[in-house]
């Protein structure tokens, strides 16, 4: 009766937030367990959405959107993603095709390429797979792409947009966070926000907007306060900022750097980081930046890796292939 009592008491005092997550009641005590933010799940509702959106497009008299994506080399990872890509382009009705070169190609070959495919008026999205061989400046190829061909968002005008609140195409990952925040509900009015990394793709993107005032026109911002840490931030400092936290979004690519103490209980972990690791039978897996078998004991609510932020970023990817066809047809 005792343990019942505590276990009732307990959770009378615990916040609403709190209560909405799963205990574990044995032996009288009482365990939050995070809610799993499922992008998997997510990324499939959005398919759907974007689907049927493009149907109607089409319905109207308008072609399929179409999407070229131009890799150069053959790293297997990279491989990897742009296969993703283009399965999910087909499956939502987007017309594309993967143009592959190999890491001979030479800077002004490719840009020759790029040039091609902004004039051509049947195309309305290119991407270009990161990284690139070391004898080709990334910087210079996404500015040379179309911005408003540019659906990874990396053209100077695009960033330069985002960071002035204005109607953009935003980067796809950063996006993804995002939408993910904004889908399952985690309020971040006026909360404190730690991003870790700094990246020009994912950290920089993904802290402009959680500390945008959500009445500017790209209606993005969302008025948080932001930390932004990075790989010069002191350890204790980390630790400190992170404690302090009620969301940590963490890109980095470096496993575990997130522990369970450095997680102030009920807070939201969103991982970007993913990392293919071995462990000790050889085997290779999978993982983010969040020691998650720990901190899924204190957060409030987690992205898993995989199944988290990644697949996201693909969904995001075909929304913003549509926006940048619609975008193309009124010009």
């Amino acid at each position: 009766m005792r343990q019942i009592i505590r276990l009732n008491v307990l959770s009378t005092i615990l916040n609403s937030k709190m209560r909405s997550h799963t205990y574990n009641e044995s032996l009288g005590t009482a365990r939050i367990m995070a809610r799993i933010l499922d992008g998997k799940a997510l990324a499939k509702e959005i398919k759907d959405e974007v689907k049927i959106e493009i149907n109607n497009w089409i319905r109207n008299g308008n072609p399929a959107p179409t999407l070229r994506c131009i890799i150069v080399g053959e790293d297997p990872a990279s491989h990897t993603y742009v296969r993703n890509k283009i399965q999910a382009a087909r499956e939502v009705g987007i017309e594309a095709e993967t143009i592959r070169y190999d890491a001979n190609l030479t800077e002004e070959a490719l840009m020759s390429i790029i040039d091609s495919l902004n004039k051509d008026k049947n195309i309305n999205g290119i991407l270009v797979q990161l990284p690139l061989p070391n004898s080709i400046d990334e910087r210079r190829v996404c500015n040379a792409l179309a911005p408003e061909k540019d659906v990874d968002g990396f053209h100077i005008t695009n960033v330069g947009q985002l960071c002035l609140d204005m109607p953009t195409i935003v980067p796809a990952t950063a996006l993804a966070v995002v939408e993910m925040l904004r889908r399952f509900k985690i309020d971040t009015f006026g909360r404190n926000t730690v991003v870790i990394g700094r990246s020009k793709n994912v950290g920089m993107p993904i802290a402009m907007m959680l500390h945008s005032d959500g009445r500017h026109d790209s209606g993005l911002g969302m008025d948080s306060t932001v930390t932004i840490c990075h790989r010069h931030t002191p350890a204790d400092q980390l630790e400190f900022y992170c404690r302090h936290a009620d969301i940590i979004v963490s890109a980095t690519g470096l496993p575990k750097l997130i522990k369970a103490d450095m997680v102030k209980p009920g807070a939201t972990i969103i991982d970007v980081g993913i990392t293919r690791v071995t462990d000790e039978s050889g085997k290779t897996k999978l993982v983010g930046d969040v020691d998650y078998d720990e901190v899924v004991k204190v957060a409030g609510a987690i992205t898993p890796v995989p199944g988290g932020v990644g697949p996201m970023t693909v969904a995001m990817l075909m929304k913003n292939t549509l926006q940048a066809a619609q975008h193309n047809s009124f010009k």
